[in-house]
């Protein structure tokens, strides 16, 4: 197995840098984390995962927003509202926390850079604040895929709180879209 080209060991926008231990073990299925402090109620986590296929055939269905439904187990539905320069895209979500299930929706304005980059803006929904990025870089045989999120519920939960649950769910996610990216090739 070839080493990552660590000329440019950054994923733009995202801040992600990895050694050469890391980069190993992302070509072997690791999902690289990286969190931050975000506000007193608020989170924020970059990720990034190797995917053995080309860009293109990443991007074509990362694209394909309605199957995101199939990609994070959470989100309940995913539709495209507008389609254009800037994409409108509606999402709505559920999840269970102890005795309590909370459910989130969202309209976000989707800005894509062919092949290489979206981001996600809130335009309103159940967050005083979201963003959320996607990143695609070439490498080895394949792509590296970052995605960063930074959140701020409506509900007010210490940060620490927040922290944790995007550190366990947000590779949990990852993989599973992998899983779904790479058998649908």
């Amino acid at each position: 197995m070839s080493v990552i080209d660590i000329s440019d060991p950054v994923m733009t926008g995202s801040g992600i840098t990895w050694n050469q231990e890391q980069q190993q073990l992302m070509l072997q299925g690791e999902i690289l984390v990286q969190s931050r402090s975000h506000t007193v109620f608020g989170g924020a986590v970059s990720a990034c995962m190797y995917l053995p296929m080309v860009r293109s055939q990443v991007w074509q269905q990362i694209t394909d927003y309605p199957r995101w439904v199939q990609y994070f187990p959470d989100i309940t539905k995913s539709e495209v509202l507008q389609r254009g320069e800037v994409k409108r895209l509606y999402q709505s979500a559920q999840k269970a926390f102890l005795f309590l299930t909370a459910q989130v929706e969202i309209y976000l304005n989707v800005v894509e850079v062919l092949g290489q980059q979206i981001q996600f803006r809130m335009e309103k929904g159940s967050f005083v604040e979201f963003a959320a990025n996607i990143e695609l870089k070439d490498c080895d045989h394949g792509t590296l895929l970052a995605y960063s999120v930074q959140a701020i519920p409506n509900i007010p939960i210490p940060a620490m709180f927040i922290q944790q649950a995007m550190n366990f769910e947000l590779p949990a996610n990852m993989r599973k879209m992998r899983q779904v990216i790479c058998q649908n090739r």
